[in-house]
């Protein structure tokens, strides 16, 4: 939204999760011209990261990857995939991090009807874990990096503007 070049945080986020958020931010704003996004997007605009309140505290270090995703397709008007679920943690320079509950996950997205997940290279061993029959019906895709992430997840084409219509 416009503003000023502002963060804002609400909802259930955890020490942890302000650490990512923060942590995605200056990903994209250091790599801005790579992913698309114009040099003065980050000046005249607010940037607001909700995560709503719910039963499970959102703390743990798994949301990154995600983070800057939301971000890259926002800011570089292009869309996510709607096919590919994803976790991970990031560094500043962009490495993915291994998580944890990654069977937790891999069955989320069986549940969300999402067959590609894009998981950390370092939680590859963590596949053992997951039921052979859940196994079958994802296809996991290990990164190491987030370039890897923002060429599966992104669409090459911008989004389109949407308009509101009169009510």
């Amino acid at each position: 939204m416009k503003g000023k070049g502002d963060l804002i945080l609400t909802g259930q986020l955890g020490e942890v999760m302000q650490e990512s958020a923060r942590a995605a931010l200056s990903y994209a704003r250091s790599n801005a011209k790579a992913l698309g996004i114009g040099r003065n997007s980050f000046q005249d605009v607010d940037i607001h990261i909700h995560v709503p309140t719910g039963a499970i505290p959102k703390d743990g270090p798994s949301a990154g990857v995600t983070m800057v995703t939301a971000l890259a397709s926002t800011l570089s008007k292009r869309a996510v995939s709607r096919d590919v679920a994803m976790t991970g943690e990031i560094t500043l320079r962009g490495r993915v991090l291994p998580v944890g509950g990654l069977k937790e996950k891999a069955l989320a997205a069986l549940r969300a009807d999402v067959h590609k997940v894009i998981i950390p290279e370092k939680n590859k061993k963590d596949l053992a874990e997951i039921p052979s029959n859940v196994k079958r019906k994802l296809t996991f895709l290990p990164v190491s990096h987030l370039d890897e992430v923002l060429r599966i997840a992104l669409r090459e084409k911008a989004v389109k503007k949407r308009t509101r219509k009169a009510r």
